[in-house]
């Protein structure tokens, strides 16, 4: 993975917000944003795709309430309160546009994002995501553990292990787990209407193997205007942003 060249905290919501900026220091044009997928860092997501990412553009990535670097606040964590930070930050960092790569959790909230703030997104990937709870396989939405789309031990081990090395409270895992948990399983707001209206030029990425099912994310594509849609082969969620080999030409492409 890339290194940053800067991290800080901004004091957004409540919240002191870790973020790190990757890229060069003369690009002058629209940034790109980072959202990682939930119990994840910024490393957990995105170390495969970061280095292409950024090499000739500034990315700004940053770590969401009880995630990674930011520490957990007295406050449900919802998709409405996650994007409303990231607007929050994007004010505090003097950004009026950028384009957007939201991964599970993160493409839920760079989906709130595109919805209630048109104008703050310049082109969407939506990785690993779906736009109401029945997109999930049932064996997700009531977890089958032997399923093969579900993460591992290993996998959850290394959720753990990258929170313990970062994170302000080590010991608070297991409560932000169960509170990342309801966030993953509570309704979402969005209508097919919402989906619609999107402006923003989209891809929607998922593995074969993801959570989401292929139909479902094949419906966002018809619902929002002009989307394209690419299934990767062989891909499970923990694996998509993994699949440089596949995906970095994808998203170079895309964004442009």
């Amino acid at each position: 993975m890339t290194v940053p060249n800067s991290s800080a905290h901004a004091k957004v919501n409540g919240l002191e917000m870790y973020y790190e900026i990757h890229g060069p220091d003369d690009d002058t044009g629209r940034p790109l944003v980072l959202l990682h997928g939930g119990v994840h860092t910024v490393g957990l997501s995105f170390a495969a795709v970061l280095p292409a990412l950024a090499a000739e553009r500034r990315v700004v990535a940053p770590e969401f309430q009880g995630h990674g670097h930011t520490a957990d606040i007295d406050r449900d964590m919802t998709v409405a309160s996650l994007a409303s930070d990231v607007v929050a930050l994007l004010d505090e960092l003097g950004i009026e546009q950028a384009d957007f790569i939201g991964f599970s959790l993160g493409g839920l909230t760079a989906l709130e994002v595109a919805v209630r703030h048109p104008e703050r997104v310049g082109r969407l990937v939506l990785a690993a995501t779906h736009y109401h709870q029945d997109g999930y396989h049932d064996d997700v939405r009531t977890p089958d553990y032997t399923s093969p789309r579900l993460p591992s031990q290993a996998d959850f081990q290394e959720m753990a292990d990258a929170y313990a090395a970062v994170a302000p409270d080590p010991e608070h895992f297991q409560d932000f787990l169960a509170k990342v948990t309801v966030t993953a399983h509570s309704p979402l707001s969005w209508t097919a209407d919402d989906l619609r209206a999107v402006q923003a030029p989209t891809l929607l990425v998922i593995g074969d193997t993801d959570f989401v099912r292929v139909e479902h994310a094949a419906e966002m594509q018809r619902l929002i205007p002009g989307a394209q849609l690419a299934v990767l082969p062989s891909t499970t969620h923990v694996d998509l942003m993994r699949r440089t080999s596949v995906l970095v030409p994808l998203l170079t492409e895309f964004l442009g």
